[in-house]
């Protein structure tokens, strides 16, 4: 699990690539004299460290003092940021903006008004070229700046032309914050409650919706307010747990890139989320064809080039086609198949314990117990469920963190764990009932679990069928369904009364849904 705090600089370090060291050190060699040679003295120290310790610090830099620690770590803190931003103007379109935006600034500092204007109206137009909407706004205002310090015969047409173009940003950029705030907020109440509920949740969510969307023109509305329309669509019907409806939404954001190729390259971190909420979407509805279609589709982009100069699409690429690889194998049944994935993605989730946040880590612990549980390896499921368990903040995605302590008494009941199955129910009823999230299915499922260890063998296959035909009246219960999506309870009890694997009986279950 990451670590909730740690060193900025320690981390910074961490997250660079061998290419962005080797050219940190060309440049710090390049503005450095030799007497100025601690802060790398440091890098180099801090880059061979596992774990931050500055005691280790001042016993291997030698020459630094404790009292300089703080003041060298803020420079070379500074001189990394520097030497990245440099490396990174050829491969990001708002770097490579930023950086003629202040070379303008720079000449407007030596009074060279009209070579400043001509640096402003070039970066203008490639800002809109690429609809980076608020460096328009901000070159526009340093072009007002410029006018009224250079007069021209032509001042009254520029006033007009440029407060023109200010009026049409504005009201651009009004809608964009309008709708990215409607988007980041239906995120932020899926990421605290997951699905729906029950009656109450629906209807706070429906009126939450319906209040704050405006009218709207489609036709009318810029790339960016299509987009964080869509998005925010997509996470209504999430949790509203619409998931046809979703997938309808998540694909017009993917072919809104689609038909804006260019797009793809410039904000490729968007287009990934559209495709991994499309795949999302169609693992919920069971469209098994054209969810390996959009999966190959996903794989293709590991060959592109912008992947291998940014960390950031580096991660969410791979995040996403670990997390849908081992949904393929959920879909197919093949669990046995699916646990070659759990050591690269050990690997995966160790190389990128600093930037990776709880809510990812905790989707992949869940889904790798799932993936045991399938497989029937509970002893493996307990440990990562212990994972999720051990996160103290259940404010986030309290939906995994029920389901999981659910998941976890079903492995240590397969286990024959009686000493331990009567505390672990009371814990987790007291879990749940704190969570705000006992539901008739959990309830239900609870006391069945409690009944089990008192039931004689000759009974328990009764018990059993008993079982299955009470839980199946919730199984497409408007509220009551989100707990089969979370944990598959029917053909686990399906293998019990046919003392059969799971897999065996999930993948039987598949092919009778293809014929």
């Amino acid at each position: 699990m990451p670590k909730q705090q740690i060193d900025p600089l320690f981390q910074l370090i961490k997250s660079i690539s061998k290419s962005e060291k080797r050219n940190f050190k060309l440049y710090a060699n390049r503005i450095s004299s030799e007497k100025e040679t601690k802060f790398l003295q440091l890098f180099d120290v801090l880059d061979k460290m596992d774990d931050y310790n500055e005691t280790i610090i001042l016993k291997k830099a030698k020459e630094i003092k404790q009292s300089q620690l703080p003041n060298l770590k803020a420079h070379l803190y500074k001189q990394l940021l520097t030497s990245l931003r440099l490396t990174q103007i050829n491969h990001d379109i708002s770097i490579s903006i930023r950086e003629q935006i202040d070379h303008a600034k720079v000449l407007y500092n030596k009074g060279l008004y009209q070579q400043s204007l001509r640096i402003l109206d070039k970066t203008k137009a490639l800002a809109r070229k690429n609809k980076k909407n608020i460096l328009v706004f901000e070159i526009v205002q340093f072009e007002k700046l410029l006018e009224s310090q250079y007069v021209t015969k032509s001042i009254e047409n520029r006033a007009e032309e440029i407060t023109r173009e200010a009026t049409e940003i504005s009201k651009i950029m009004d809608g964009v914050v309008f709708f990215s705030n409607m988007s980041i907020r239906l995120y932020g109440l899926y990421l605290k409650v997951g699905y729906v509920r029950n009656e109450k949740d629906l209807l706070m969510v429906k009126e939450f919706f319906n209040t704050n969307l405006h009218p709207y023109d489609i036709q009318s509305l810029s790339f960016f307010e299509k987009l964080y329309l869509f998005q925010s669509y997509v996470w209504y019907y999430l949790i509203v747990q619409d998931f046809l409806m979703c997938y309808k939404y998540a694909q017009k954001w993917v072919d809104l890139f689609q038909t804006n190729p260019e797009m793809i390259h410039i904000h490729t971190d968007l287009y990934l989320k559209g495709l991994n909420n499309v795949l999302a979407a169609l693992f919920y509805t069971n469209h098994v064809t054209t969810f390996k279609k959009n999966l190959r589709l996903l794989r293709k982009l590991e060959h592109e080039e912008q992947f291998q100069h940014n960390s950031n699409l580096n991660i969410l690429l791979n995040m996403f086609l670990y997390v849908h690889r081992i949904n393929r194998h959920f879909m197919d049944g093949t669990f046995n198949k699916g646990i070659h994935l759990i050591p690269k993605i050990e690997h995966f989730l160790e190389e990128n314990k600093f930037g990776m946040d709880n809510h990812r880590a905790l989707v992949f612990y869940y889904k790798i117990a799932c993936l045991y549980f399938g497989n029937g390896q509970y002893k493996e499921a307990i440990k990562y469920l212990n994972r999720i368990s051990d996160v103290k903040d259940t404010t986030l995605r309290g939906d995994i963190h029920c389901f999981g302590r659910i998941l976890n008494l079903i492995s240590h009941y397969e286990l024959e764990n009686t000493e331990l199955l009567e505390y672990q129910i009371r814990s987790t009823y007291r879990f749940l009932a704190k969570m705000d999230d006992l539901q008739e299915v959990q309830k239900y499922i609870l006391r069945f679990l409690r009944k089990l260890s008192s039931i004689s063998p000759d009974q328990l296959k009764d018990e059993l069928k008993k079982s299955r035909i009470d839980l199946q009246k919730w199984v497409n219960d408007p509220f009551e369904k989100r707990a089969f999506l979370y944990l598959d309870i029917m053909s686990w009890l399906d293998s019990k009364i046919e003392n059969r694997p799971v897999q065996e009986i999930i993948m039987e279950k598949i092919e009778k849904n293809k014929r």
